[in-house]
This record gives C-alpha cells, sequence and structure tokens, in this order.
C-alpha cells in the first residue's frame, strides 16, 4: 500500500471472568495517516478541467491519481460526419491556444490523400503561422507560472507583451486567437509589404521583452528557489513514459518533429534546437524561453525570405473526394508532438480522423514525478508541463464493449442515454 500506517496498541474488553476480574485482550490497530487532497476539476492552479488526487504524507506526496474526462466534444466523431474541407475548420478548434498546428497537420494529411503540393511562398507562410504561435503559447505559460508562483504583475506584463505577438498573428491570418489560415493547397491570405513592415515592427518590439523575461527567469530568487530541482525528470524518465516536446527538451533529450520531419518549410530555415539538461521545472520553462527567441528569429528570416509565387489557392478547383487511402502526418506543436492519422475511403469525408496530443502523454503519464515533493510543489510541476486539456478530451463513448456516439445537441441538453 502507498499508506503508512501508524501502528497502535488497544485493549479490548471482552466481560468478566467469574473470579470478577475483568478480561483484556490486547490488539494492535493500524491507521492510515495519509492525507487526501483533491487538486481539481476546478482549482485556482488549473485553467482547465483536470483532477489531481493527491495523497500526502505530512507535506510529502506519496502518490497520485491523475483523472481527466471531465469535457467530453466528441470531436473525432466530428470529422466522420462532416466532409473533410470542414474537418480544417473543426481541427483549428481542438485548442483554441495551438489552433494552426492543429490545422496544419490535418491539412498535410489530406494533401497526402489528395497528392497536392503546396507552393514554396505557402509552406513559408505556414511556418509563420506557426512559429507566431509558439511565441505567445509559450509566454502565455510562463504568465501562468508566474501566477502560480504568486506573482501577478509579472503575470500581467507578460500578457501584456504578448499582445504584440497576437496583434501580429491577426495581420498574418485575420484572426487573434483563431486562425483558419491553413486550406488543402495552400493558405487564405497572402501578405504584402505592408503587412510584413508592420508584422517585423511588432517583433521587433516583443525581442527585447522575451530577452528580458528569459534573463529574470533565470536570476530571481523567488522564481529560482521555487523551481530548481523540483520536478526533476531524467533522461530515462523522459524515454520510459513516453513524453515529448519542451519536457523532453528539458531533460536532454533531442527530439523535434521540425527538425526530424522537415515538413512544410523547416528543411529550408535555420533554427536550433533548445535543449536543457538539468531536466527541472527551471529548465522547462528556459527551454520555452529560448524557443520562443529562436521561433522570432524564424519569422524575421520568413518575412525577409518570403519567397515570390502564389500561395492562395482557389478552392473552387479542389477536389471533393477523398481517394481511398491513409494518411500519417505529425507537427511539433508548442507542447511537444502532435500526429494525425486519417483515413480516406473514397467518399467526401474521412473514414477515421485519429488526433493524438502531446499533453496526452505528458500528463496522464507523469504522475510519478510529483512523489517526493511537497504539496505546494504540486502545481508548479504541472504548469511546468504546460498542460492542454482541451487538446486531450476528444471522446468517442465506449459503454459495455460498444461504441456509443453522443451529439452535441445532446450533451448540450444533458442527455446521457
Amino acid at each position: 500500500m502507498f499508506q503508512k500506517m501508524l501502528r497502535i496498541k488497544a485493549f479490548t474488553h471482552l466481560g468478566k471472568m467469574q473470579s470478577g476480574e475483568m478480561h483484556l485482550t490486547e490488539a494492535v490497530l493500524e491507521i492510515p495517516i495519509s492525507l487526501e487532497v483533491p487538486i481539481g476539476p476546478q482549482h485556482p492552479a488549473l485553467h482547465e478541467p483536470l483532477m489531481l488526487k493527491v495523497y500526502a504524507d505530512g507535506e510529502e506526496v506519496v502518490k497520485v491519481e491523475i483523472n481527466t474526462g471531465y469535457n467530453h466534444r466528441g470531436v473525432e466523431k466530428l470529422f466522420e460526419m462532416n466532409n473533410f474541407y470542414k474537418g480544417v475548420f473543426i481541427s483549428a478548434r481542438i485548442c483554441g491556444i495551438c489552433n494552426t498546428v492543429h490545422a496544419d497537420t490535418y491539412v498535410r494529411g489530406i494533401e497526402q490523400l489528395l497528392g497536392l503540393e503546396p507552393s514554396s511562398r505557402a509552406r513559408y507562410l505556414r511556418v509563420l503561422a506557426m512559429e507566431l504561435e509558439r511565441i505567445h503559447s509559450h509566454m502565455i505559460i510562463n504568465a501562468i507560472m508566474a501566477e502560480i508562483l504568486g506573482y501577478d504583475t509579472l503575470f500581467m506584463l507578460i500578457m501584456r507583451d504578448r499582445e504584440y505577438v497576437m496583434k501580429a498573428k491577426e495581420i498574418l491570418t485575420g484572426g487573434r486567437v483563431i486562425a483558419d489560415y491553413f486550406m488543402p493547397g495552400g493558405v487564405r491570405r497572402d501578405v504584402d509589404d505592408i503587412k510584413r513592415n508592420r508584422i517585423l515592427d511588432l517583433l521587433k518590439k516583443t525581442r527585447p521583452r522575451l530577452e528580458y523575461y528569459r534573463k529574470l527567469f533565470e536570476t530571481d530568487p523567488t522564481i529560482t528557489n521555487r523551481l530548481i530541482d523540483v520536478g526533476v525528470l531524467r533522461p530515462r524518465d523522459i524515454t520510459l513514459h513516453g513524453l515529448v516536446g519542451p519536457v523532453a527538451r528539458g531533460s536532454g533529450i533531442k527530439t523535434d518533429a521540425r527538425v526530424e520531419d522537415r515538413y512544410d518549410a523547416y528543411g529550408e530555415i535555420d533554427f536550433n534546437m533548445v535543449v536543457h539538461v538539468e531536466g527541472d521545472s527551471l529548465a522547462r520553462m528556459l527551454v520555452r524561453w529560448d524557443e520562443a527567441l529562436e521561433s522570432l528569429k524564424m519569422c524575421e528570416y520568413i518575412l525577409t525570405h518570403l519567397p515570390e509565387g502564389q500561395a492562395v489557392v482557389d478552392e473552387r478547383k479542389l477536389p471533393r473526394v477523398l481517394p481511398p487511402g491513409e494518411a500519417f502526418t505529425r507537427c511539433e506543436a508548442p507542447r511537444g508532438e502532435l500526429t494525425y492519422y486519417i483515413i480516406g475511403s473514397g467518399r467526401d469525408r474521412p473514414y477515421r480522423v485519429k488526433v493524438r496530443t502531446p499533453s496526452f502523454h505528458n500528463i496522464i503519464n507523469s504522475g510519478f514525478s510529483y512523489l517526493g515533493y511537497s504539496i505546494a510543489d504540486v502545481p508548479v510541476i504541472l504548469v511546468s508541463y504546460d498542460p492542454c486539456i482541451s487538446c486531450m478530451e476528444r471522446a468517442i463513448l465506449i459503454k459495455d464493449g460498444e461504441k456509443k456516439y453522443i451529439r452535441l445537441r445532446d450533451i448540450a441538453n444533458m442527455k446521457r442515454g
């Protein structure tokens, strides 16, 4: 058992003997002394519904149970019910923060089935959108870490400067948050010289702020005291539990789908894979700051070396039927490896779309990493994984061995069936 037991001696009264004396028998009682602390599914440290059932011996964590499933949306079933062009919009709404990487991975799978090849200019613009997204995603999780540590002012400052990147994303894609920018064969909007200069000006303002926050996280004693040697993951832990993204790179594991697959224009744009070897919560946060600076350089390179040509494709000329076949694509999302598996069956809609997100690995498989630390360290360790619960909840309900599909309308009306 994971619980420590308190062993005490007690005496049980069995009645009087013939001599009139009391007959007592000695027994040993075991009393558990661990405390169950529920964190979530609604908790100030969590911005999405997730339950961490923490068991503690005093302040020391001795076991953690991770429970998900509070936000079933049936997204994978929606792919099967709609044509593959509508699926582009569905994929972009799996996650609000990392929507462009979802759309890119899905669109590249459709392009594999259709035999489409986007132009060089379109591939560069896709990378630009995804790297802008990586910057603001890394900024928001570092802001949340500051909030967890009690630095509300630092949280607001990072979120304020994140608006530079959000504005750049809006200029490029037309959407500040959800960027319906990707389409099979290319992108939906091009950039002219005016937009290019506006985005470059915003990136110029962003750079000194990223450098400042990166230095602050590395040198501020309050931040370092809370993050250094907390939630340490050895390289063996990463490979054994299949952890991905900045979590893996923060423990010295060199893995990055952008380097390994060179999809879109990543094979033509020079960048460094950021790796830290310390393996603690601070290392994971510094990986994200350093990656944000690398992404900034990539965005500047793209805007100054953008190839000529046509980036926007005429949707009226695209095929309306997916040929039979299978496609597997992956992408390096801000949180790690994101994969899509798509089956086409000769219809206008996919037969199956399976999505595997990085948080599915990093959150569900990380229960071991809290053991031995204090209860106060649990939110810090969790935030260092950059959890995205909306990415994980894509349920097709299976009851008594049979699949049962629930419509969004029924979920909204709370019809369980």
